[in-house]
């Protein structure tokens, strides 16, 4: 009897691959039989997983994106400024915590894939406007703090990001706090 293969399972595994090829070689570089042999696979069972390496790091992308939406969604009770703080702390920690798809959003962030990046930094926004506007009503914001800071605040989790992939002396998860010094601490009234 042929071996059953969850094809669900299969395609994890292959986008999980793909990930790990693109974090190591760029997606420029890696081609699908680089991905077949991460993976354990015959080039065929890549494609009868995706179409194209570009399927694949948009695959790839949504991975880190659906656990980065997550932290989004987890925000808990208390105070907004504290709220923001642990999402900060959260956001650093799942970066972290894969470096292999932080290094893929390099890729994502140049190359021409149809991830709508706009949609994404827009959500990150929304999510910390609305923490800045709730700490406003809390009357714990300084005065002057408005959506353009919440741009602030996803650009130093991400500059961090980028020079934690640019040099290796820089700890992404050791700047979580001072973020939360400059972003949170910093706007407090």
């Amino acid at each position: 009897m042929p071996k059953r293969i969850d094809r669900d399972n299969r395609r994890t595994e292959i986008i999980e691959a793909a990930v790990r090829v693109f974090a190591r070689k760029g997606f420029a570089a890696s081609r699908i039989e680089d991905v077949a042999t991460e993976a354990g696979v015959a080039k065929g069972s890549v494609y009868l997983a995706v179409q194209s390496r570009e399927e694949l790091l948009t695959a790839a992308f949504d991975q880190y994106r659906v656990r980065a939406e997550r932290e989004l969604e987890t925000r808990g009770t208390g105070p907004a400024l504290d709220r923001l703080a642990a999402l900060i702390r959260a956001t650093v920690a799942v970066l972290a915590a894969h470096p292999d798809h932080a290094r893929v959003l390099i890729d994502v962030w140049s190359a021409r894939t149809p991830i709508d990046m706009g949609t994404v930094y827009e959500k990150n926004r929304a999510a910390i406007g609305d923490l800045l506007r709730e700490a406003e009503n809390e009357g714990t914001l300084r005065a002057g703090i408005g959506e353009g800071h919440a741009a602030v605040i996803v650009g130093a989790i991400e500059g961090c990001l980028v020079q934690w992939l640019a040099d290796d002396r820089v700890r992404l998860a050791d700047l979580a706090e001072p973020i939360v010094q400059v972003c949170v601490e910093g706007i407090r009234r």
